[in-house]
């Protein structure tokens, strides 16, 4: 049985309403996160211990969520925020398997989950918003 290709299409309407769903999933979830790193929160000190990045590393990463945040909350630079957000989930899944362990701490996978639905938000609003990133764009 053959999908009618305008079935397939999901409706700029629905499109609209998925992207802003995602955006606040991603930047909301980054945005919680800032206050355990600008307050140099004990959970914040070990995890960016154990990787060596205490304190610079944790502080930096702070910024890099709090700047891709903003950026994926305004409508024209989303695909920016989005490509910045992976990068700094891309590190945070790669250090969970590497270095940290899914668990840490005792919080049952959950900064590992965390971590792996906004690199997932972000990856799919690049490729949503990719028409928008300067060297994608196509040269006519």
């Amino acid at each position: 049985m053959a999908i009618d290709q305008r079935q397939a299409v999901m409706k700029p309407q629905t499109h609209r309403k998925w992207a802003w769903a995602l955006r606040l999933v991603a930047a909301g979830i980054m945005l919680q996160t800032l206050i355990f790193k600008f307050s140099a929160a004990p959970e914040s000190v070990y995890i960016f211990s154990v990787v060596g990045m205490e304190p610079w590393g944790r502080i930096f990463v702070g910024v890099l969520e709090l700047i891709a945040s903003v950026l994926i909350l305004i409508p024209r630079t989303t695909a920016y925020g989005s490509l910045i957000g992976i990068g700094v989930m891309t590190g945070a899944v790669f250090m969970h398997l590497t270095r940290l362990g899914i668990v840490v701490q005792n919080d049952s996978g959950k900064l590992f989950a965390m971590a792996v639905i906004v690199l997932a938000a972000c990856l799919t609003l690049t490729f949503w918003h990719r028409a928008s990133i300067s060297g994608l764009r196509n040269r006519e």
